[in-house]
């Protein structure tokens, strides 16, 4: 069936259940309207963690009054799951219900120039690594049904506002169900900052609010929408930039928090505080504007988070967070990569104020969606979800297990290498592609009720529990055709120190042994090293050194270039880990600061990307610093080059 006709089957399947059912019928048997179907409005906050609001008790740091009148209103799940402990696998199985190891966004990389609708398994890997990494999707394809089409279809007003981080046009939210996209961005996080000025394209700040926070705009802008719509039903999908790097906010919330910090408690970082403090208002906005339109009592709300939180950044000198009393965090499938906050309100079937202890997942919101809607999806669509509509009125939900697909291993603390786990009941099996004996697997397993902080794997004491388990995982990656890693015959197990698993890196720790810096080194090819960063050359490239977690390297231009708009480009192969960032200087225009920069997202899989960065200076340039990652590790500089936005050639480094 093609797209159109599963369009088409979906509307009239819609017309025809909707005149039938009772309750939720258009019209009675006399012709009189009924109430309308129900609105929803969906906020998903971005690396917010399982422990980053005022929900389970484990926080007193974080203020989350908005959160908690959400969790008054509805069902807040203890046991809530992201399908990916990265973001944009998340979102994609979100809007499609599908399993990442399905529709193939294993990586937080559609962002990138490279178009992949389909993964592929590469030919090779490093010596030290056992098995070979597929290279993932990087745009959600617009094969997949989503549950903006799927609404539309059915009368729904449909808008996006916030993060999206799954392609530019042609596979922005435009092409994906969405009627209205804000700010239309397809970069990982907010242009440049959360305070304005921002540096989006076509987006800019009010002007009588010169230090606007992004999320006031836009709960502004999702407010408009709700007016503008109050007598259809709309589906707002919030998608919330709060809380991924940059890590910026209102200076008077950080020096609130600034005043409350305990420094024995892990969680301490007062900019992150002030992040969440901005999240949670934005969602007041929200509920305060659907009172006010009288609309709550009909209106559906989902709050979810794409990943655990962040570990590996530093903020203010320390992580942005702690995921206590969960192991890890963002990019390792350990519980505080993938355990996240949840809430769910459903005027009139969820009973207010309750908790549920039930195991639900990120592609079970599209069929619970339906579901509570009383629609079906598309004779020919597949959902690797359920719903879970059975526990939100009191009951329970069977199911065999959850998967979460992660084939990469970014060396962040906790890190693991590429692995797929499933949760059974209370049990957790992980299986490590390759890291066993003879090309064969690894696994770890364990009892998440006795042993929430994943601190006793019981895989040896109880092999026949492992393999059922890893049977369920065979059977998901059979049926959802994952590309999977595969044994790597380059392997050198001298290489390998498989001591390194899981263990926080020196090197993420404030203070650590591997935070030292260098402060006298010469300049490599004009480029001078900083922080933990050795520079050489060879074979016609810039090699980079990491020993650490802050290497950076910067050029002096000289004279400084007399433009105001600029596009750095640069090819880099990289097998460090974290985030990117590029700083630049303006002539008498002071230091290298966050206001001086761009972030952007590398990757740190071995192979040749193409990276480039847009910014806008105040005066002549005269400067420019790239911080290429925040791990240790060895990074390729091929070719570096500046030109101006309107395609000028202005500076060309050669090595």
């Amino acid at each position: 069936m093609s797209r159109a006709e599963v369009s088409v089957a979906v509307f009239g399947w819609f017309v025809l259940t909707m005149w039938s059912t009772a309750g939720t019928s258009l019209a009675d048997e006399a012709g009189t309207p009924n109430k309308r179907q129900p609105n929803i409005v969906f906020i998903l906050a971005d690396d917010l963690g399982w422990s980053d609001t005022s929900l389970y008790g484990t926080s007193d740091f974080y203020r989350t009054p908005n959160v908690q009148r959400l969790a008054r209103r509805g069902m807040t799940f203890d046991r809530a799951y992201a399908a990916s402990p990265l973001c944009s696998p998340t979102r994609a199985s979100i809007l499609t219900g599908l399993s990442p190891a399905r529709h193939g966004i294993t990586s937080p990389n559609c962002h990138t120039p490279t178009v992949r609708l389909q993964s592929v398994v590469k030919q090779n890997a490093a010596a030290h690594q056992f098995s070979i990494q597929p290279d993932p999707v990087t745009r959600l394809d617009p094969n997949h049904i989503t549950i903006a089409e799927t609404l539309r279809t059915a009368g729904y007003a449909t808008g996006h506002f916030g993060k999206w981080h799954l392609g530019a046009e042609p596979y922005s939210p435009l092409q994906h169900g969405f009627d209205i996209d804000v700010p239309h961005w397809h970069g990982p996080g907010p242009a440049g900052s959360y305070v304005a000025p921002w540096k989006f394209p076509d987006f800019d700040h009010d002007p009588d609010v010169p230090d606007q926070h992004i999320e006031d705009r836009m709960a502004q802008e999702a407010v408009q929408f709700m007016r503008q719509h109050r007598d259809q039903p709309f589906f707002l999908n919030y998608w919330m930039f709060s809380v991924h790097a940059p890590f910026d906010a209102k200076a008077a919330l950080i020096e609130k928090y600034a005043k409350t910090v305990d420094p024995t408690d892990q969680q301490r970082c007062p900019t992150y505080a002030a992040m969440i403090e901005s999240m949670d208002d934005a969602i007041g906005t929200l509920l305060d504007e659907l009172d006010r339109l009288q609309v709550a009592e009909n209106t559906i709300i989902v709050f979810a988070s794409d990943n655990g939180g962040n570990m590996y950044n530093l903020v203010d000198g320390q992580r942005p967070t702690s995921n206590r009393p969960l192991r890890g965090g963002k990019a390792t499938v350990y519980e505080g990569g993938i355990r996240t906050p949840a809430i769910v309100v459903w005027p009139g079937h969820v009973e207010s104020g309750t908790t549920s202890g039930a195991m639900i997942q990120s592609v079970d919101y599209f069929p619970t969606l339906l579901d509570m809607l009383g629609m079906a999806p598309a004779s020919d669509q597949l959902f690797d979800g359920i719903s879970f509509v059975p526990a939100l009125t009191g009951g329970a939900i069977d199911r065999d297990g959850i998967f979460t697909y992660f084939p990469h291993n970014p060396p962040v603390p906790d890190w693991l290498p590429p692995s797929i786990c499933v949760h059974q009941d209370d049990w957790k099996l992980i299986r490590i592609f390759h890291g066993g004996d003879d090309t064969g697997h690894r696994y770890k397993l364990f009892n998440l009720r006795d042993d929430i902080g994943e601190q006793h794997d019981l895989s040896a004491m109880m092999p026949e529990r492992v393999q059922q388990m890893d049977a369920l995982i065979e059977r998901h990656l059979r049926e959802t055709g994952a590309v999977v890693p595969q044994a790597n015959p380059s392997f050198d197990p001298k290489k390998y120190d498989i001591a390194s698993e899981g263990a926080p890196a020196a090197k993420f720790l404030p203070g650590g042994a591997s935070t030292k810096r260098r402060k006298s080194a010469k300049p490599v090819a004009g480029w001078q090293p900083a922080g933990t960063c050795e520079l050489s050359i060879g074979d016609g490239k810039l090699l980079v050194h990491s020993t650490g977690g802050d290497p950076y390297f910067s050029y002096r231009l000289q004279p400084p270039i007399d433009e105001t708009a600029f596009v750095l480009q640069m090819e880099i192969t990289s097998n460090a880990g974290g985030s990117g960032q590029v700083f630049w200087q303006t002539e008498g225009g002071g230091p290298f600061t966050a206001k001086r920069s761009e972030v952007y997202s590398p990757t740190h899989d071995g192979d040749r990307h193409f990276y480039v960065i847009k910014f806008r200076t105040q005066g002549p340039l005269s400067a420019i610093r790239v911080d290429p990652a925040t791990a240790v590790g060895d990074i390729q500089v091929h070719a570096v080059r500046l030109v101006t936005q309107d395609g000028r050639l202005v500076h060309q480094w050669a090595f």
